[in-house]
C-alpha cells in the first residue's frame, strides 16, 4: 500500500471542509445525498463471477460510446429530443429509433458499450416543466418550455423558439442564478435549492431512470453500459472556456444524486467528491471533453486556486481522470496547427470556438492534447509530477440518444435545429423551407445568398461525424472495460472502426509479424498503449503498430508515430512526427520520415474514390533519434486514404453541388493512447500518472 502525503493546503481545504460538513449537519440536520449510495441491481438477481464466453486473456476490441444525451438534458429537450436512455440502448445494439424530425437513425453495425450521460444540473426537468399538466411547469420560469415537444410543434418552424428557449435558460442558469446558488450551497447543501424552477423529486426521478435502464440494458459477455452523467461546467462567467467532464460508475452503484456545476463549477471539487465516493466502495473515472473549447483552461499548469501544479495535484487529478476525450462532434482536441507547425495533417476538423458561447474564439494555447502530453513532460522535469499522463477515447456528445458516427449518413447534433442537410447549411433551402425560417415572431434564424440559392448561415458545418471510444479488454463487461479506461488500454477514432494494436519494448524486431501467436508474445515481452516503458540501459526501444481498415470504410493510406520528449538540459519540450508504414508498396523516405503521396483522390461528384490504400499495415518501428537519458512519450496516428466529408456527402445525396466554401474532404483516423518512455534516472514514473485501486487503502 502506497503511502499518501497531505500537504499544507490539502490540510486547509480538508478543515474548511469538515467545519462546513460539521456546521450544516448540526444546525440543518441535512444528509448530503450526493453520498447517499443506491444500488440498481434487481435484490433477488444472483451475482455471477464468472468468466463470460468472450473471455480472452490476449483481450478483445470493443467499440462504444460514453457521451450520450437524451430526452433528460436540458439542451437536448429543447432541441426536440424525447428520446429515453432505453431508446439509446436500443439504438446502441442495432435497433432503430426516430430523430426528432421523424425519420430513422439506426447502425450498420451495433456497438459493444454505451453510457447514457445526461446533463447532470437541471436533470430531467425540461420535460417536466414542458408538460402542462404536471406541478412542475407552474414554477417560475417555465412558460418559455410549455409544450414545446407537443405534437405538431416539432417541425422547422419551431427552431427559433427552440433556440430563444436554450438562451433563455442558458442566462438564467448561469447570470440570473447567483443568489439561488449561493443559497443552495451555503444553507442546504442540497441542489433543490438551486433555482425556483426546480422539482428536487423530478431531479432524483430521473436520475434514478437513468441508473436502472442501464442495469435493465446490461448483458454481460454481449453489451456493457455505464451508468454515468455530464458535470456540465466551465472557467467562469464571464470567459466560459468549456471544462466539461462525463462521470462514469464502475459498477451498479450509484449515488442519489448527482454532483453538479450547481454544487461547484471547480473540477477539483468534482474529484474530491469522486474521492469520498471511492471511500465508500465506489469507484468512478471524470472523462473531459471538447479541451478544444476551453478557452486554453483545460491543460493548464496552475490548480483552480492559482497555485502552481505539484505532485499531488498530479497524482489528484490522475486518479480521477485516467482518460480522456479527444474527438467528437464539436471537432478534434488532439492538437492544432498553431501548435503544431511542422505537423502536415494537424487540420483536422477544427472547431474553434467556445463550447456554448456562439462564435466567441477559444485560445489553443492549453486546449490541445497533444500539448497537455509535453506540458506533462515538462512539468515532471521540473519535478511536480505529471497531470496530464491520460489515455485517450473518442465519442460522440449526441444530443438525439443516437451517434452520427458515418459521414455518408450524418445526422448532426441538436435534433429539430440540424437534423436535415439544408438546416447544416451544406445545400440550399426549398421555398417553403425558407418560409418557414424566416418568419414568426422574435425569429433568430439568419441566412446567406451562394450560387446555387439561400442558404442558412450556420457554423454547423464544422461539426464532425465523431467519434469513437475503442478499448481492448479481456470480456464486454464493466468490470473488464472499466479496468482498460483505469490503464489506459484505449484508444480513439474519428468514427470508422479501425482496429489497431500498439506495444511498446526492445528487440521487438525479433517477433514473427505473421505468426498467430504475435499478439501472446508482444503482452509478453512489451508494454501496451497507456502504459510506461521503462528504460533498459541505453537501448533503444521499438513499438509494434498493427493496424486494420473498418471494412466499411476506405482503405489505410499509413500508419504514424507521434513523439514528444523533454531536453534533459533545459526542460524545453519538443514533437516530432514520424511515418512508420506506408500502404501500396511504399517506403519511407528516411530523411524526411515520409511516405510518399500514393496518390489517392476523391470525386466530388459522387464522392467516388481511387482504389488505392492497404486493408492492413502492419510493422515494427524504432526511434532513429533516440536518447535514452529523455523522458518522451510515443502514440500512434493512423490515417485513411482521403475520402468525401459529410458536407459533401449531404450535397450527392441531394443531387446538388457541393458547396465550394466548405471542407468537403476528410481524412478519417484513430490515435493511441501513449506509451511513455521513462529514462533510469527519472523519479516520477513509478507513481505518478498510474493509479492502481488495488493500491489505494480506500479500497
Amino acid at each position: 500500500m502506497k503511502s499518501k502525503r497531505i500537504s499544507g493546503r490539502t490540510m486547509k481545504f480538508i478543515k474548511k471542509g469538515i467545519l462546513f460538513s460539521f456546521v450544516t449537519l448540526f444546525v440543518f440536520g441535512c444528509s448530503n445525498d450526493s453520498l447517499n449510495l443506491q444500488d440498481s441491481t434487481s435484490k433477488d438477481e444472483p451475482v455471477n463471477p464468472t468468466k463470460t464466453e468472450d473471455y480472452n486473456e490476449e483481450r478483445n476490441l470493443y467499440f462504444g460510446d460514453t457521451h450520450v444525451h437524451t430526452k433528460y438534458s436540458f439542451d437536448a429537450y429543447i432541441f426536440g429530443t424525447t428520446a429515453t436512455p432505453d431508446d439509446a440502448y436500443t439504438f446502441a445494439k442495432g435497433g432503430s429509433i426516430k430523430h426528432p424530425l421523424g425519420f430513422d437513425m439506426q447502425l450498420s453495425e451495433p456497438l459493444d458499450f454505451y453510457a447514457v450521460t445526461d446533463h447532470g444540473f437541471f436533470l430531467g426537468m425540461f420535460e417536466k416543466l414542458a408538460d402542462i399538466s404536471h406541478p412542475a411547469s407552474t414554477l417560475p420560469g417555465a412558460d418559455p418550455y410549455h409544450d414545446i415537444n407537443a405534437p405538431g410543434n416539432t417541425g422547422i418552424d419551431s427552431i427559433s423558439r427552440r433556440r430563444n428557449a436554450f438562451a433563455n435558460f442558458f442566462w438564467l442558469s448561469t447570470f440570473g442564478n447567483q443568489f439561488s446558488q449561493w443559497r443552495a450551497k451555503s444553507f442546504k447543501n442540497n441542489i433543490a435549492l438551486s433555482m425556483p424552477m426546480f422539482d428536487y423529486d423530478v431531479h432524483k426521478t430521473a436520475w434514478k431512470d437513468i441508473a436502472e435502464s442501464a442495469e435493465r440494458n446490461y448483458e454481460p459477455g454481449k453489451f456493457t453500459t455505464f451508468i454515468g452523467y455530464e458535470f456540465t461546467t466551465n472557467s467562469g462567467l464571464i470567459e466560459g472556456g468549456n471544462l466539461h467532464r462525463n462521470v462514469l460508475f464502475e459498477t451498479s452503484k450509484y449515488p442519489k444524486r448527482p454532483w453538479t456545476r450547481i454544487d461547484s463549477i471547480n473540477p477539483e471539487d468534482l474529484w474530491s467528491w469522486m474521492d469520498q465516493l471511492r471511500d465508500l466502495g465506489l469507484d468512478s473515472i471524470a472523462i473531459p471533453h471538447n479541451s478544444n473549447g476551453s478557452n486554453g483552461r483545460m491543460f493548464e499548469t496552475k490548480a483552480w486556486d492559482g497555485s502552481l501544479v505539484d505532485k499531488e495535484y498530479a497524482d489528484f487529478r490522475m486518479r480521477n481522470e485516467p482518460i480522456v476525450e479527444n474527438t467528437q462532434v464539436k471537432g478534434s482536441s488532439d492538437t492544432h496547427p498553431l501548435l503544431s507547425p511542422d505537423d502536415e495533417w494537424a487540420d483536422f476538423e477544427i472547431f474553434p470556438y467556445r463550447i456554448g458561447r456562439g462564435r466567441t474564439y477559444s485560445d489553443p494555447n492549453g486546449g490541445y492534447v497533444r500539448q497537455a502530453y509535453q506540458r506533462g513532460l515538462g512539468l515532471q522535469w521540473e519535478d511536480r509530477g505529471n497531470p496530464y499522463k491520460f489515455g485517450v477515447i473518442g465519442s460522440s456528445d449526441t444530443h438525439t440518444a443516437a451517434g452520427a458516427f458515418v459521414e455518408s449518413d450524418f445526422y448532426a447534433k441538436v435534433g429539430v435545429l440540424d437534423g436535415l442537410p439544408a438546416l447544416r447549411g451544406t445545400i440550399p433551402l426549398s421555398k417553403d423551407e425558407y418560409t418557414q425560417l424566416s418568419t414568426g415572431e422574435n425569429n433568430s434564424n439568419s441566412f446567406i445568398e451562394k450560387e446555387q440559392g439561400k442558404y442558412v448561415d450556420t457554423y454547423y458545418s464544422l461539426w464532425s461525424a465523431s467519434g469513437l471510444a475503442a478499448v481492448w479488454a479481456e470480456e464486454n463487461t464493466r468490470k473488464s472495460i472499466f479496468s482498460s479506461f483505469r490503464r489506459k488500454e484505449t484508444y480513439a477514432t474519428s468514427g470508422n472502426r479501425i482496429r489497431l494494436r500498439f506495444f511498446g519494448g526492445f528487440d521487438l524486431q525479433e517477433l514473427d509479424l505473421s505468426s498467430e501467436q504475435l499478439v501472446k508474445e508482444a503482452y509478453k515481452s512489451a508494454v501496451p498503449m497507456g502504459s510506461d516503458l521503462m528504460a533498459k540501459g541505453s537501448k533503444s526501444p521499438s513499438f509494434l503498430i498493427w493496424a486494420q481498415k473498418d471494412q466499411r470504410a476506405t482503405s489505410l493510406q499509413r500508419l504514424q508515430i507521434i513523439k514528444g520528449w523533454t531536453d534533459i538540459e533545459d526542460g524545453s519540450t519538443h514533437e516530432k512526427i514520424y511515418d512508420a508504414a506506408c500502404s501500396d508498396g511504399l517506403k519511407v523516405n528516411t530523411q524526411t520520415h515520409r511516405c510518399p503521396d500514393n496518390g489517392a483522390k476523391v470525386n466530388l461528384a459522387d464522392c467516388s474514390v481511387s482504389n488505392l490504400g492497404a486493408a492492413e499495415l502492419k510493422t515494427v518501428w524504432t526511434d532513429p533519434e533516440f536518447n535514452p537519458n529523455e523522458d518522451a512519450f510515443y502514440y500512434v496516428r493512423v490515417l485513411e486514404n482521403p475520402s468525401c466529408r459529410w458536407t459533401a456527402w449531404d450535397a450527392v445525396n441531394n443531387q446538388r453541388k457541393p458547396r465550394a466554401d466548405l471542407n468537403l474532404i476528410t481524412q478519417d483516423r484513430a490515435w493511441s493512447s501513449p506509451i511513455w518512455y521513462v529514462p533510469s534516472s527519472s523519479t516520477t514514473a513509478d507513481w505518478i500518472g498510474n493509479y492502481d485501486p488495488a493500491e489505494d487503502s480506500t479500497q
